[in-house]
């Protein structure tokens, strides 16, 4: 009895063990999460086998039009050592019509991407989703260059003009692995409402029987290669679907192969359309119309040809158009389907009013993604266009254009003066631009197409940046990074004219984006206005927050009461909560993983964590059905989720590295699944394309059976799944509240939703039913109005810097005011009366008081302006009631010019200035109780042409020298001079253009000088040689030279040059002794310096001296002897002499002691006179020198110092010739010997005088 019973204790333990290691090797999961890019629309791309080479993407709600995409696995991919197998964590992806994270921002942005404009709200591509993964280790590139939008919409909202938008995305595998990789500990999941969730898709459940659904395959035959595709599905009760699939070559970077498939039976069959566009034509984009999506638009390949194939029958036809140009972007018209701008590769504009079949330029010169559509009820014309076009580097300007002319004649400028480049956005009713202002970025916004104004934010904000999220709603939000912080935003909000902001939420976490833009945590709820989620910093922890009234209350979401196996779970306020991944901060390619709906309003579905703070361990899937008020958890592990049947029913599809063939579907917003197989053969899923149809309920799963196969589409009609038509009778009534408060932005709001296990087919009316009722007015229904503060108590007290008695703006152009209690209601707040009354503001008659606040600057932001051209100058008013205030502007000239009032001054002051200088220009603002006045000194200049520095080319060490400079012209207006001397590294700044400098150093000196003139500057620059001593003599040249000077330094160089090689040639002396220089201006001199040995000379100073004065009698004997000539051009030779005129002087004498050189000059001149009267006098002849009288009319009187004849040794001889008997040419033919200076002998022959 004791053994048997031993025994049965043997076998009980035994199977507990084995039964406990099953477990553990089945239950246990380890999870990876991979991100990969998208923009606005997926691509779906071919997925690697390899385990290593895996990218998973995000997933959410397919819309109409939209592809999530999935990451498979090895089809030999086994279970670790561990027993844990490789699971992929997926993020969800936020649908087009949910708002997802809101990315404000998207600068530099290539527009061959299809992005928003993260301000202004549009689409610069129409065309279809695109997933991309990869096909290769390294992630592929795309033609957008990993730019991205991360919101259908760059306010949260989504815009109709995104239909048909297209996207390649890029991915860096590796970061995103290091990035998400984490382990989650082992959990069996339990089946919901009895069931269990498969760890395995083969694994079998003895407790429920595996239901199929309706489906087909296909096969696209021959695109084996192809890694890439785009997909569209118009779904306007039509059965048409597209299909685009490419090769992408990574190494090229192009598009080498394409395919083109149609199927009219909504994906049963597909027929290859290749035959009909060209079997040769390389497609790489595909576009739709959003306001017909009939109408079809295919860009092939620029590198192969650039045309545009056009179909206007759902692609069963197509048109061949080339084009002249390579579209790098394309924005369709929001109501005419016809019309499209297109912008090209060199920044040109064009426009089609045949959707593409012809072309016309519009504007060159056009900045990336700032041109925008005109808006019909705001702008004068439908056939508008906004611009803003580069004038120079850091100018631009906005301008209108008319349709199919814009001539200077039909140009517009809303804002007269230059803007800051890339920040013109047109949204809604609103015109943000950027104005530099005294050397600062001011930011201003125009509403309804009316003036412009200063942005106002409260006071002592000092924005790095600033970002526009929204104007919904006649309300602008903006997100700006006060000058104290780096990872965070402050959100702010405006009243109806974005004119004056209040505070929202700080501190909101900010990442930053490829090509630097800027993501911000900030989610709208799709399908209930005014409930928004962010995440906060708070004491270094990320927190997750939710708004019922747009902001101006915020709270912690409430953690789930269980988890997914039905334990408790403990989680207390402020301590914990639950906090959601609103967007994937570590990878900004990936788009949002979070989703709600707008016809299931209510559900909101997404990732997150409980605790503390926000984490990314342990990641699960949170819904709920009550606008966030409660959470369940749906899934620890991830799954792919997507709303069917107009959001009445869920289908999530395993996340998982390895092939799968069971979807599970939901008909109880989340809290029970079914699962259904939908494939014969596990399918490695690539992408899920949702039900786009009016009523349709079918879907298409992309993926490959294996890594050689060809694409598999599988098409799931989910019709048999439900049971009939939805009546009344199958909906029931939910009321939206705030933790049990239903009176929310001043009105109660119930909704209609499907009972729970309803299998009725929704129709597209029947899920917007709503029915609302106001509630009357409380203090929470009205937010602080610009200058105050909201108190612990609830109260709106002024701030510090406010002064409250300050008028509105509303002064400057009416009579009567708003006068704020400081409060505002919320404008998409309808309560009525109850307290109403009582915070609401109250019309006041603007009371009669001095101006205030006058501001005078130039359109271009600017203190220098331009001779004879037109200056703006903008004259604003803060405070001052407009209709009794003049205005007067004096230009500084001499004129000016008077205004009755401040509205006859929107588009600015012009006035020309006919003269340069500084002038002094004021403004004046007045009525009967007093003025105001401001200043501007403005700097008129005209274009500076040249500089020319002036300074003697030697000079003597240890003296000081002036250096001039020449400008051209001459006045040009107030110029700074910068003076480098050598390689010193700061300047000398003058005023003046001379200056005075000693060289305390001998050797040649590089002198640098700049002219700087408003924006222009102009350089010139010679080299100095100092020496403690030198000769110099003044040469003059052939008159005719005069004729053939051009008065450019280059010319003086060479005549310099040749000069100089000819005094070498003649007289021998060293090369290195001699420096010429040619000066400037007529008649043409020059001046020729003896310079020192450079090898030190032995004797006293004595001696020195005695070598130069030797050397200067050799050159000047040369010079008076006809030897230094120089052929200019052929037959036309220029002689070189002596003179005794002198340069103007460029040696200061201020110095006290007396020059050398001078006082030689004196005795000189002294001895002369006295030589001079002795001839006169006993007419005596001197030997070596000529008299010249009055008696010789016929030549000017010239005076030749006293020079030697030079004699030539005969190379055949010893014996010398004279000169006078011998004719020497300076040519090399008739030159056989050159003569040193020691061979010069003195001779008493007198020179020729020509």
């Amino acid at each position: 009895m004791e053994r048997r019973l031993g025994h049965y204790l043997f076998l009980f333990f035994s199977k507990w063990i084995w039964l406990f290691t099953l477990t553990s090797i089945l239950g246990g999961t380890k999870g990876e999460i991979r991100c990969i890019p998208s923009c606005q629309l997926p691509l779906i791309t071919e997925f690697p086998r390899d385990l290593s080479e895996l990218d998973f993407t995000n997933f959410g709600e397919a819309s109409a039009e939209e592809l999530v995409g999935f990451t498979e696995g090895s089809p030999g991919a086994k279970p670790n050592a561990g027993g844990e197998e490789k699971h992929t964590v997926a993020e969800l992806t936020a649908s087009e019509e949910s708002s997802s994270k809101v990315q404000p921002h998207s600068e530099g942005n290539k527009s061959s991407c299809p992005q928003k404009d993260a301000l202004n709200d549009q689409p610069k591509l129409s065309h279809p989703k695109e997933f991309t993964g990869s096909a290769s280790p390294a992630a592929a590139p795309s033609p957008c260059n990993g730019n991205v939008t991360e919101n259908s919409t760059g306010d949260g909202k989504h815009n109709e003009e995104n239909d048909g938008e297209h996207v390649d995305v890029t991915v860096n595998e590796e970061n995103d692995v290091a990035s998400w990789r984490r382990t989650r500990s082992a959990r069996s999941a339990e089946a919901w409402s009895g069931f269990r969730a498969e760890d395995g898709e083969d694994v079998s459940f003895s407790d429920l029987e595996e239901l199929e659904l309706t489906s087909s395959t296909f096969a696209l035959a021959g695109d084996t290669a192809h890694n890439q595709a785009m997909v569209h599905w118009s779904g306007q009760n039509s059965s048409v679907i597209l299909m685009l699939t490419k090769y992408y070559d990574f190494n090229s970077g192009r598009v080498t192969e394409s395919s083109l498939w149609r199927s009219t039976d909504y994906g049963s069959t597909y027929e290859k359309l290749n035959e009909k566009v060209g079997l040769k034509t390389i497609l790489s984009y595909l576009y739709v119309s959003p306001n017909n999506k009939r109408k079809i638009m295919l860009l092939t390949d620029p590198e192969v040809e650039s045309s545009l194939l056009i179909s206007l029958d759902e692609g069963a036809t197509y048109q061949k158009h080339s084009l002249a140009f390579d579209i790098l972007s394309l924005l369709f018209h929001p109501e005419q389907e016809d019309w499209i701008l297109a912008y090209s590769h060199d920044q040109k504009l064009y426009v089609s009013v045949e959707f593409g079949r012809r072309w016309q330029l519009v504007h060159d010169s056009v900045v990336p993604n700032r041109f925008y559509w005109s808006r019909l009820g705001l702008d004068k014309e439908q056939g508008m266009i906004h611009l803003e076009i580069i004038i120079s580097d850091g100018r631009s300007q906005y301008i209108t254009c008319k349709l199919q002319n814009c001539s200077d004649g039909n140009k517009g400028k809303p804002f007269p003066g230059f803007i800051i480049p890339n920040s013109l956005v047109v949204q809604d009713e609103y015109v943000f631009i950027q104005v530099p202002v005294g050397g600062q970025s001011v930011h201003y916004v125009s509403y309804k197409r009316n003036a412009f104004y200063p942005m106002t934010l409260p006071k002592y904000t000092l924005p790095k940046d600033l970002q526009i999220i929204s104007t919904d709603d006649n309300q602008v939000v903006t997100a700006i990074q006060d000058w104290h912080q780096n990872d965070s935003y402050n959100l702010y909000m405006s009243e109806s004219r974005g004119l004056f902001f209040t505070l929202m939420l700080e501190n909101v976490v900010s990442s930053g984006g490829p090509e630097g833009n800027i993501m911000i945590d900030l989610y709208e709820v799709a399908g209930i206005k005014g409930v928004f989620l962010s995440n906060k910093v708070e004491e270094n922890q990320v927190k997750t927050y939710i708004t019922y009234n747009k902001g101006r209350d915020w709270r912690l979401l409430q953690a789930p009461t269980t988890d997914l196996q039905g334990n408790k779970v403990y989680c207390e306020q402020p301590y914990c909560s639950l906090h959601l991944h609103l967007h994937v901060s570590e990878n900004p390619y990936t788009s949002g993983n979070i989703v709600s709906k707008d016809s299931a309003p209510g559900i909101i579905i997404a990732s997150g964590v409980v605790g503390p703070e926000l984490t990314s361990n342990n990641v699960s899937i949170f819904i709920t059905s009550d606008a966030g008020n409660s959470w369940r958890e749906v899934f620890q592990e991830e799954y792919s989720l997507f709303f069917l049947n107009q959001g009445g029913s869920l289908v999530a599809i395993r996340h998982t590295p390895l092939p799968i063939r069971h979807i599970w579907l939901s008909f109880d917003e989340g809290r029970s699944w079914d699962k259904y197989s939908f494939t014969s053969s596990p399918l490695y899923v690539d992408g899920v394309l949702g039900e786009p149809g009016e009523d349709t309920l079918i879907m298409t799963i992309f993926g490959h059976f294996s890594h050689r196969s060809e694409w598999q589409l599988v098409k799931i009609d989910f019709q048999s799944v439900f049971q009939h038509r939805c009546t009344s009778e199958d909906y029931m009534t939910w009321q939206l509240h705030n933790e049990g408060e239903v009176c929310i932005m001043g009105m109660k709001r119930i909704f209609q939703k499907l009972k729970a296990n309803v299998r009725c087919v929704k129709t597209r009316n029947q899920y917007i039913s709503q029915m609302s009722d106001s509630c009357p007015c409380t203090q929470a229904d009205f937010e602080c109005d610009y200058g105050f503060e909201r108190q612990i108590d609830g109260r709106c007290t002024p701030a510090f810097w406010f002064v409250p008695s300050a008028t509105s703006r509303d002064c400057i152009r009416g009579e009567s005011f708003l006068n704020t209690t400081g409060y505002r209601r919320g404008l998409s707040n309808n309560c009525t009366e109850g307290t109403l009354l009582k915070y609401s503001p109250r019309r006041q008659k603007c009371p009669s008081h001095a101006p205030r606040g006058l501001q005078l600057f130039t359109s271009e932001g600017t203190l220098v302006a331009a001779l004879e051209r037109n200056v703006t100058f903008l004259v604003f008013l803060e405070e001052g009631l407009g209709s009794m205030t003049s205005i007067t502007v004096d230009f500084g000239d001499g004129t000016a010019i008077s205004y009755v009032n401040i509205s006859s001054i929107d588009g600015g002051v012009k006035h020309i200035y006919s003269r340069v200088g500084i002038y002094h220009i004021s403004a004046t603002a007045s009525n009967s109780l007093g003025f105001d006045r401001v200043l501007l000194f403005l700097h008129v200049t005209c274009q500076l042409e040249q500089i020319q520095l002036l300074a003697p080319s030697v000079v003597v060490k240890n003296k000081a020298i002036n250096l001039t400079t020449v400008l051209r012209p001459s006045n040009v207006g107030t110029v700074s001079y910068y003076w480098w001397f050598n390689n010193k590294t700061e300047p000398v700044v003058t005023l003046d253009g001379t200056m005075s400098f000693t060289f305390s150093k001998e050797g040649r000196h590089t002198v640098t000088v700049q002219a700087s003139v408003g924006n222009t500057v102009r350089q010139d620059q010679m080299t100095v040689a100092a020496y403690d001593y030198f000769r110099s003599h003044i040469l003059g040249f052939s008159s005719y030279l005069d004729e053939l000077n051009p008065g450019v330094s280059e010319w003086r160089e060479d005549i310099s040059r040749v000069v100089k090689n000819s005094m070498v040639q003649v007289t021998g002396i060293n090369e290195e002794q001699l420096l010429v220089t040619v000066l400037p201006g007529l008649p043409t001199t020059a001046e020729i310096f003896i310079l020192p040995e450079k090898r030190p000379r032995v004797g006293g100073m004595a001696e020195k001296w005695a070598h130069l004065d030797q050397l200067s009698q050799v050159l000047l004997s040369a010079l008076n002897q006809d030897l230094i000539q120089f052929t200019l051009k052929p037959g036309v030779q220029v002689n070189v002499y002596a003179t005794q005129l002198s340069p103007a002087p460029l040696v200061d004498s201020s110095d006290s002691g007396h020059s050398s050189t001078a006082v030689i000059m004196l005795v000189s001149v002294v001895l002369m006179g006295l030589a001079a009267f002795l001839i006169y006098k006993f007419k005596r002849k001197i030997p070596g020198i000529n008299t010249y009288t009055a008696e010789q009319p016929d030549k000017e009187q010239e005076v030749i110092p006293t020079v030697t004849s030079i004699a030539i040794p005969n190379p055949e001889g010893d014996q010398l010739t004279s000169l006078d008997r011998v004719d020497v040419q300076l040519d090399s033919k008739g030159r056989g010997y050159l003569p040193s200076h020691t061979d010069i002998k003195l001779s008493d022959e007198a020179p020729h005088v020509f």
